[in-house]
């Protein structure tokens, strides 16, 4: 299992299916764009949804310091599309259905739930600066309130 990526380094390169685009490569935004990163366990479940669509409602902001935000899981293509048009969700959802890419930012973990144990996904964010090096993490995101923290974090830096 791979750890979390630490700040400095260069982030995982990855390339996915993503709605509404088709595909989306980490390397398509370099020397144009920051990145957020924010991996998420579920579509449709509270804390998912509120951590979206808090992103939605702050997305000109971050669109304004040239910043692009991705949301990853590991849910299918079918079910971000639905989760999407749901929410009014305007930034790519990209689908890691074989966890792979979880894997090498380190964020699927044994997770234990009602005394079940099980491997999931790890709510976490990756602010991914322009030259595609890890800017700040966030590993154990609590939903309210993180997008303000990233918020802050991107105005630092882009500084």
């Amino acid at each position: 299992m791979s750890s979390i990526p630490e700040v400095g380094k260069r982030a995982p390169a990855f390339t996915l299916p993503a709605i509404p685009e088709g595909k989306i490569r980490l390397s398509q935004f370099k020397g144009e764009k920051n990145v957020v990163l924010y991996f998420y366990p579920r579509d449709n479940t509270p804390g998912c949804t509120t951590e979206a669509c808090d992103f939605r409602d702050n997305l000109g902001q971050f669109e304004s310091a040239e910043t692009v935000v991705l949301g990853i899981s590991g849910d299918s293509l079918k079910s971000h599309e639905k989760f999407a048009t749901k929410f009014e969700l305007p930034f790519p959802l990209l689908s890691d259905e074989d966890h792979a890419i979880a894997e090498k930012y380190g964020v699927w973990v044994e997770k234990k739930n009602y005394g079940k144990t099980y491997m999931g996904i790890q709510r976490a964010t990756f602010l991914i600066d322009k030259e595609g090096k890890i800017a700040a993490v966030w590993p154990k995101v609590k939903v309210k309130g993180h997008v303000d923290e990233v918020r802050e974090k991107l105005s630092e830096i882009s500084k």
